[in-house]
């Protein structure tokens, strides 16, 4: 993507982020091919997919999903004159999804 996109950070990404700065997605995946995972198994993209698929599953706004992921409208018509950025529904959206990794991390 070559137009900015401003990302809002759970305090879950913040406190990683204090450890360490993110992996570009070759670093990624070479990591998880380290871990022994092999490219049918999982890339550093499929977190996108994994993120879009949970989120939608749970009913979250399709426009908020799509703005997170940096995703363009499909409807050029939309594309043009839908100038949104739904900042304050991303906050919310990507601490809740935060929160949610926290409890399957824990297996609660």
């Amino acid at each position: 993507m070559r137009a900015p996109h401003d990302v809002p950070l759970s305090k879950q990404v913040l406190r990683v982020l204090e450890e360490v700065w993110p992996l570009s997605e070759n670093a990624m995946n070479a990591a998880l091919r380290r871990m022994g995972y092999g490219k049918d198994e999982v890339t550093a993209y499929g977190f996108r997919v994994t993120a879009s698929t949970i989120l939608n599953a749970r009913h979250y706004d399709p426009d908020v999903i799509e703005a997170v992921l940096a995703q363009q409208d499909k409807n050029a018509i939309r594309r043009t004159y839908n100038r949104a950025t739904y900042w304050e529904q991303r906050v919310t959206l990507m601490q809740e999804w935060g929160d949610l990794l926290d409890t399957l991390k824990a297996g609660r």
